[in-house]
């Protein structure tokens, strides 16, 4: 891939697809950024550009609008934000309508001078962003093309998507890729190539139907897949155990045996749990046996048993990946288990790795300093298809 540094950009304008989706606090008279990691990723690329006296036009989506402006997902607090961060203005080239690439971003942009910087409003806000239409697609992706003379893929986040900004526009212009993609493909390729062992993964979240393709392709290669968070009892119930009213998918469950029939003692299942009455941070709860779950109640945290013995495996390892939490952290009483698997992935002295999504926003929840770990993702669903070995279609856009 050609990077930056073969570009000729001074006094040029290009376009720089971030990866700006944080989190945003609507409950104030002002929406308010709860996690800025994503824009401080971006930060390196973005200076680098200016630094060359390019002309930068960042662009970006947040949450999930339906191809329509929705003012709850307007990028104008990010524009400040990263005005904070970078120390220089941001010009923000939004109306708070769709017409994301058309007179008020060619204004914006056209009277950026070198070294300066726009951001333009939510790509999602128009439909042909993620259209399954490929001449939708292929219209946005004009108009934004339209804006520059190079393009930077650095939204490392959404290059598994075949969006417009993502996989189109870098068709349209001379393009590089950016320092962030650089880094997390340099982490990556460690985890797949020969990583030092013994290699932990430590998987969580919802469901085993996500995890699957990365279980599959992990498995051969690890010496322990330790499985906590939701999915596990999918994996309790193959192994006859009741599972109360926690998060089951059936469907699942002879898959869930033939992977166990096939892992082994590798594939490592919490011994207990912490159960709840009801899905609520006030709920009644106590810790079980992970074959002894109640009638009706349901499992929301690995118990401390459990939490033990994987932060024992995680702490020893000398290369570790982690995705997905142990339990509802967000709620106090069920934190429990990620903040044993977190604290033990950081104090140990291996490799480790955090895949982005809820993982890394419960290693700030926590508290856990960032510099703790050898690599924080901030692309949990990138991170896992490329560990399956999928192609993802930003990065094979800029392969050329």
């Amino acid at each position: 891939m050609r990077t930056i540094d073969d570009l000729q950009v001074t006094g040029h304008r290009v376009l720089v697809r971030s990866d700006l989706n944080v989190p945003l606090d609507h409950s104030g008279s002002a929406p308010r950024i709860t996690d800025d990691g994503r824009v401080r990723a971006s930060l390196p690329t973005i200076r680098a550009l200016l630094e060359r006296n390019a002309k930068v036009v960042v662009c970006s989506h947040l949450g999930r609008p339906k191809g329509a402006p929705e003012a709850k997902y307007s990028l104008a607090p990010v524009a400040e934000r990263l005005s904070e961060l970078l120390g220089v203005p941001v010009a923000f080239a939004g109306d708070g309508g769709a017409d994301i690439a058309g007179d008020r971003a060619r204004q914006v942009v056209g009277g950026l001078a070198e070294g300066q910087v726009a951001l333009l409003e939510n790509l999602r806000f128009h439909p042909g962003e993620t259209s399954k239409d490929a001449a939708d697609r292929a219209a946005f992706a004009d108009e934004l093309s339209a804006l520059a003379e190079f393009y930077v893929g650095d939204a490392f986040g959404a290059v598994h998507r075949a969006h417009a900004s993502v996989a189109e526009v870098p068709k349209r212009l001379p393009h590089a890729v950016g320092q962030l993609v650089l880094a997390e493909l340099e982490v990556l390729r460690a985890l797949t190539s020969e990583p030092a062992r013994p290699y932990a993964v430590v998987l969580g979240g919802s469901k085993v139907s996500d995890k699957l393709g990365v279980i599959r392709a992990l498995l051969p290669r690890v010496d322990s897949l330790l499985v906590g968070g939701g999915m596990c009892f999918t994996f309790l119930a193959a192994l006859g155990h009741p599972v109360g009213a926690s998060l089951l998918e059936s469907e699942m469950i002879d898959t869930c045996k033939s992977l166990l029939a096939e892992a082994g003692d590798r594939l490592v299942l919490p011994t207990d749990v912490v159960v709840a009455e009801k899905f609520a941070a006030d709920a009644a709860h106590r810790v079980v046996a992970a074959d002894a779950i109640p009638d009706g109640w349901l499992g929301l945290d690995i118990g401390p048993e459990a939490t033990a013995v994987f932060a024992g495996v995680a702490g020893g390892a000398a290369t570790i990946f982690w995705n997905g939490p142990m339990g509802v952290f967000e709620f106090p009483a069920f934190a429990a288990g990620t903040r044993g698997v977190a604290e033990a992935v950081a104090a140990g002295s291996g490799f480790s790795v955090v895949g982005g999504g809820d993982s890394a926003a419960a290693v700030r929840t926590l508290g856990i300093p960032e510099t703790s770990f050898t690599h924080i993702s901030t692309g949990g669903g990138a991170s896992l298809e490329y560990l399956e070995g999928k192609t993802l279609p930003g990065l094979a856009a800029l392969d050329v």
